[in-house]
């Protein structure tokens, strides 16, 4: 009898220990991905203000020169891209402009994809099976697209809940 009030005190114990996470994670978890997604944005955006220290600069030069028909000379497009994404990031984190900021970012992870149809040697070891390195860093991106739709789903006020019946 006693050994089962002790499981059933420690069982206890751990789903309130259960609740108060989750409900931290509720509480905070929005912002802690809006937050480090803009990190994220804003940190690759940076590498690409310096030549030759982003891996993903040769690539993106390349996607715009072909994207724009030659119109814009790789180093202005890359500049383009660069101030575009510290744009994203900044947005993020501050949590400023929200629906604006997600447009960017949507168009930008557009383009982001199309190296996988403009360079499918470079990205593919077996199309559309085995990614080289560079099409596994564009294909990672669908994870950053779903982090922004999650997001984009409380700008409305949207939040998550930590249990169903949870009310604010």
């Amino acid at each position: 009898m006693v050994r089962h009030q002790r499981l059933q005190t420690a069982r206890q114990r751990f789903d309130q220990l259960d609740r108060a996470l989750t409900r931290w994670m509720a509480r905070s978890g929005i912002l802690l991905l809006r937050v480090g997604l803009g990190v994220v944005f804003f940190w690759f955006g940076a590498l690409k203000f310096v030549p030759d220290l982003s891996p993903a600069q040769d690539l993106a030069a390349r996607t715009i020169h072909m994207l724009t028909a030659g119109v814009i000379p790789a180093s202005v497009g890359v500049l383009v891209l660069a101030i575009w994404e510290c744009a994203i990031g900044l947005g993020l984190i501050t949590g400023r402009f929200m629906r604006a900021v997600l447009l960017l970012l949507f168009v930008q992870m557009l383009g982001t994809l199309t190296p996988l149809v403009l360079f499918p040697r470079e990205t593919w070891q077996l199309v559309p099976f085995a990614p080289t390195l560079e099409g596994q860093y564009i294909i990672k991106n669908i994870v950053l697209v779903s982090a922004a739709l999650v997001i984009g789903a409380t700008v409305r006020g949207g939040y998550v809940l930590a249990e169903p019946g949870d009310c604010r």
